[in-house]
């Protein structure tokens, strides 16, 4: 059964932690709103076998890619395998695992990245275990790391006799500085006789603003708003000069728009978050509760006396449906995030209630927000 959410306390500390009270400007800097276009991490990705584990590995009788993996690594180590009719070898203390690890930006041959480790066969835990040699591919098919080292598992676990208990994941680990870098990727950041900043958000008041920054710190005509997500800012063309210049770029403050007005909300979790524009209109609300309980009860028939019937078992269901009364309460104009809080808190509802008044506010104009449900 779902819980109450505790609305009041998300929003408080979300408008505490995000934002201050509307009446006052809040300041923030470039860096904090925008990234330079084109430097960014790039994902890699390969398939590797984690071994040494201690009986959990892939059932390779039910995984003959894990099987073929490992006889296919030592022929590479010169350990000849039964040809023929031999069977494959069938080893508990080996996984099939993918390999995903992010290179970062600027990254050069010889540094150090960590790795997660995925199992992809029916393994029940990687603990213990250790990632043997696995290259690492990015998009075009070009290896730009190897990985390898002992794979650090967060849960525990323990099974017997059927029973089983067990804290977080094990079938996923990760391995810290585990992945060297064999080669660079090149960026545009030293391309071309400007740089373009791009907003986290699409917001033409944000390039405005940002755009007069930069114009009013390193002088007028250097920056250009290109759209409400784009701003392109003229750079000096030595490397040196450009890097120092990003750096006192990304640390000029501003004065911040409000965010729009936007409603988060997990279907799948049932959390709920508000930002500090959101506000409500007056509206009037009634929902009530709906009960459904269907409850079975076993009913034994037995034969007649000297019959040749045997003992049969029915069932007997039982249905009941109960409806909670439906009050129709006012809700009254909410110009500020508190005054949303507490009048959301008067109407008492569960999570997933919650869920279908804030759409069906929505969609009478009453949530004065975007909704976005994921």
């Amino acid at each position: 059964m779902l819980k109450k959410l505790n609305v009041s306390l998300i929003c408080l500390l979300l408008a505490s932690a995000v934002a201050p009270l509307l009446g006052h400007a809040q300041q923030t800097r470039i860096k904090e709103i925008a990234s330079v276009q084109g430097v960014r991490s790039n994902h890699l990705t390969g398939y590797g076998i984690v071994i040494g584990l201690d009986g959990t590995g892939d059932q390779t009788t039910q995984m003959p890619y894990t099987s073929q993996s490992i006889s296919n690594y030592l022929k590479q180590q010169g350990i000849g395998l039964p040809s023929g009719g031999g069977t494959a070898p069938q080893m508990r203390n080996i996984a099939s695992v993918i390999v995903t690890a992010k290179l970062p930006a600027f990254a050069e041959p010889g540094q150090l990245v960590d790795v997660v480790v995925s199992s992809i066969g029916n393994a029940k835990s990687l603990k213990g275990g250790t990632l043997i040699s696995t290259p690492l591919k990015g998009a075009d098919g070009e290896i730009y790391a190897l990985a390898q080292g002992n794979v650090i598992v967060g849960g525990s676990g323990a099974s017997q006799a059927g029973s089983r208990v067990q804290i977080n994941q094990l079938s996923v680990g990760r391995v810290v500085d585990g992945a060297q870098i064999e080669r660079s990727v090149t960026t545009s950041l030293l391309q071309g006789p400007f740089i373009q900043l791009a907003l986290n958000s699409s917001d033409f008041q944000t390039a405005r603003k940002v755009t007069d920054a930069i114009n009013t710190h390193f002088g007028t005509g250097k920056a250009r708003a290109l759209s409400g997500r784009s701003v392109q800012v003229d750079a000096p063309a030595d490397a040196n000069e450009r890097v120092s210049f990003l750096a006192d770029l990304e640390e000029i403050k501003f004065e911040a728009s409000l965010p729009t007005a936007m409603v988060v909300i997990n279907a799948r979790t049932g959390a709920i978050v508000f930002n500090q524009s959101v506000t409500l209109g007056p509206c009037a609300i009634a929902h009530g509760n709906l009960t459904i309980t269907v409850s079975s009860t076993p009913v034994i028939s037995q034969p007649g006396a000297l019959s040749s019937g045997s003992t049969v078992i029915k069932e007997k269901a039982n249905i009941q449906v109960r409806e909670g009364e439906g009050i129709l309460m006012y809700i009254g104009a909410a110009p500020k995030l508190e005054d949303v809080v507490r009048a959301i808190n008067l109407m008492g509802a569960t999570t997933q209630d919650l869920l279908h008044i804030l759409e069906a506010m929505k969609a009478a104009g009453a949530l004065l927000a975007e909704l976005v449900v994921q």
